[in-house]
């Protein structure tokens, strides 16, 4: 089953909970609304011949107490109120009870047009959040319609009137004022993603909880001294603006919650969510959104070097820069040291969300000034598409990071996600663990394919790993060597085969063949703390001497962890273990690594050596790594070569040896030794017939049938003797 098609097909996890009415026209329908029931209360009164607003102490102590609550909003600062407040909802549903509709709706209106006047730049907010506030005491007030209750500034519903029946009649007026006005602004201010986060609806749910208590609490109270000693009025200014200041810090804590303390960016929690929100969005309209995982190179150098507080002071600029650098809406946040994602929630393709993350990439990596020193810090960066590559939030940050990864190892930038590259799909996992078992019983084969000089001499052998499954057949190397990269199994393919290796070189040095044997190692097998102590033990044991084994590297060992890198291959040739630059040209600043590199031998690619007769260019790079690698005082061998006129061209070129399938493909251990006997008598010569190739291989295995029968015989020997006893 193919990644990709299982993505489509996957079940969501999570209900996608949209507004069934656009936001904006939301807004609009709102307002306009609003200033319909607006004029029609206000003519309805006066036509009838009624007052708007109360007269005398309780009307001069709620407009008093009206102009504390304004000047306290005011204070705030940064606009905090908007997130909702219980001071000004409290004192309009007292103003209610008493009054009825206009006069609250006017109360409300002087808190918002006032506070509105005060941050001009915010007037849309204003005039959205008075619409709400009027229909929802209009939800109000048809509830104490409902309920019996017709109070008026003639005729006010004062408390010695109040009986047990009063008690729904307020619950359900306050009950119908917040749900009104909170349903109307969550869904007119939601975000393009759809729903707002998780977090944040169950703080705000926390908060209008707060509201809720205020208003059955404080809005009676306040009618009471309205009527009695109105005087007193004002001094509910105190216990509202501690209201609104546990409502505030409610907020902030939540919001903390979400942002990272350094950067101020929003966290990995806050991703996950707004995500998700994203991802419905985008599922609902039939679009794709994307994920953008950064990670900075070699960053913990620079804590380890200039400290941490200089560290911290360059993700602070790593942050500022990323924002400035983000197109529009698109959405950044820090996960977590020196790792920061961004979301797109509108992309077209994935070609243009690796555009972007290129771009990104870029603005990190141009040059950042501490304290004037000038640093330069490179950024990799990985992308997965939604529905291309995961279908829910945890996915898509998932195989972004597998993506990043890659390009970190690739050192390429910027990595759009692969499933073939991904070590963690579930067909890959049950691969994985059949890998692990089948080198536990020893299932997984080695191959040995010959490299010979031009004068026909066998230079040496490079072991290749062969593993066909018992249900799926042969598996291709590049797949599940892939795997046990990614997955921390490496180590173990790689002892496993230096372990048969060096037995199978111990065979045939038994057998009168001296030849030596070459093994792939990974740069984590170079990284690994012990290798080089590890590999002199098994030459020891095999009783092989160093000189036979050769092991083949590639630059990327030095590009992680330099120091280590070097450590180790000085450990490995100074147990006199030689050392095989594997794959020459395919990386990254090859000439100088290869003067920090202890090797002996170099490989050029078979990129280069497959076009070698038909691109002068290709064959122009060839030509300038025999000469600078012979300048070095080291062996070329040419990787590939397939036809007898690449043979030629690199003959002539001064190429040291070749080795492909013109001079043999990988065989099995049987056929290598073959092989190799013909080979010790008359050499390889171009040209030679398959069919008297086979013959004579077939001659000397017969030919070797009785050292065979020694070989056994002796095995069996050995195998009767006491435990511990020593053979000279």
């Amino acid at each position: 089953m193919k990644p990709t098609e299982n993505a489509g097909t996957a079940p969501r996890q999570r209900p996608s909970a949209v507004p069934l009415v656009h936001p904006a026209v939301l807004r609009g329908a709102v307002v306009a609304a609003a200033a319909l029931a607006l004029v029609g209360g206000v003519t309805d009164l006066l036509l009838d011949g009624r007052a708007l607003f109360p007269g005398g102490p309780a009307g001069w102590a709620f407009a008093v107490l009206t102009g504390l609550i304004v000047g306290h909003l005011v204070a705030l600062g940064r606009d905090r109120w908007w997130g909702g407040t219980g001071s000004g909802a409290a004192l309009t549903l007292a103003v209610l009870l008493l009054y009825g509709y206009v006069p609250g709706v006017l109360v409300s209106l002087a808190v918002v047009v006032l506070v509105g006047a005060a941050r001009r730049h915010r007037w849309r907010q204003a005039l959205l959040h008075g619409a709400v506030d009027i229909l929802g005491i209009g939800a109000a007030a048809l509830a104490l319609v409902a309920t019996g209750g017709h109070p008026s500034v003639e005729h006010p519903w004062t408390p010695d009137s109040w009986g047990i029946a009063a008690v729904p009649a307020v619950l359900a007026a306050a009950l119908c004022y917040l749900a009104a006005t909170r349903a109307l602004l969550w869904y007119a201010v939601a975000p393009r993603g759809g729903v707002g986060l998780r977090s944040v609806a169950r703080t705000a749910l926390v908060r209008q909880a707060l509201v809720g208590v205020a208003l059955l609490g404080i809005s009676p109270l306040m009618a009471v001294v309205a009527v009695h000693l109105p005087v007193l009025l004002p001094l509910f200014a105190v216990p509202l603006v501690a209201l609104d200041s546990t409502l505030w810090i409610a907020r902030a804590r939540a919001e903390e919650q979400l942002r990272d303390p350094l950067t101020g960016l929003p966290n990995r929690q806050w991703l996950l969510e707004r995500t998700w929100s994203a991802l419905d969005h985008a599922e609902r309209l039939g679009e794709r959104a994307a994920l953008v995982l950064i990670d900075l190179d070699r960053f913990r150098s620079v804590n380890d070097t200039l400290g941490h507080l200089a560290g911290d002071r360059l993700l602070l600029q790593i942050a500022d820069r990323l924002r400035l650098a983000l197109p529009r809406g698109a959405e950044a946040a820090r996960l977590g040291g020196d790792e920061f994602a961004v979301l797109l929630p509108g992309c077209d393709s994935p070609t243009r969300a690796q555009r972007v993350a290129r771009t990104l990439v870029a603005a990190l990596g141009s040059p950042l000034n501490l304290d004037g020193l000038t640093l330069v810090l490179e950024a990799s960066a990985g992308v997965a598409v939604f529905p291309d590559h995961a279908v829910d939030a945890e996915g898509l940050l998932r195989r972004a990071d597998v993506a990043m990864y890659e390009a970190k190892r690739d050192r390429s930038g910027v990595e759009v996600y692969e499933a073939t590259r991904d070590g963690n799909t579930p067909d890959r996992l049950g691969l994985l663990g059949d890998l692990r078992r089948a080198l536990d019983s020893g299932d997984v084969e080695l191959h040995y394919q010959p490299k010979v000089r031009f004068d026909g001499k066998v230079a040496g052998l490079e072991a290749l790993v062969r593993w066909v499954h018992p249900e799926r057949g042969r598996v291709s190397p590049e797949e599940f060597i892939a795997i046990a990269e990614t997955s921390g199994l490496m180590p173990q393919l790689t002892e496993y085969v230096l372990e048969t290796a060096l037995a199978q070189v111990a065979r045939w040095r038994n057998m009168g063949i001296d030849v030596p044997v070459a093994v792939n190692v990974s740069p984590r097998d170079v990284h690994t703390p012990g290798f080089a102590g590890s590999v002199a033990a098994r030459l020891a044991r095999h009783g092989v001497p160093p000189g036979a084994l050769q092991l083949e590297i590639t630059e990327h060992v030095l590009l992680e962890d330099p120091q280590r890198a070097a450590d180790t291959l000085a450990g490995l040739t100074g147990h006199g273990v030689k050392m095989s630059l594997d794959d020459f040209g395919t990386g990254y600043s090859s000439l100088v690594h290869l003067r920090r590199l202890p090797v002996s031998e170099l490989k050029i690619d078979r990129s280069f050596v497959a076009r070698l007769v038909v691109d002068t260019e290709d064959a122009e790079i060839v030509r300038c790594t025999v000469d600078l690698a012979h300048s070095l005082g080291l062996l070329v061998v040419a990787e590939g070569v397939e036809d007898d006129e690449t043979w030629e061209r690199l003959r002539d070129m001064g190429c040291d040896a070749i080795q492909g399938w013109l001079v043999a493909a990988a065989m099995p251990p049987e056929e290598t030794t073959a092989w190799l006997r013909i080979r010790a008598k008359s050499g390889w010569h171009r040209g030679d017939d398959a069919d008297d190739l086979a013959g004579r291989a077939a001659e000397a295995e017969r030919a070797a049938v009785p050292e065979k029968t020694a070989e056994a015989a002796e095995a069996a020997e050995v195998a009767q003797r006491p435990s511990g006893q020593v053979v000279k």
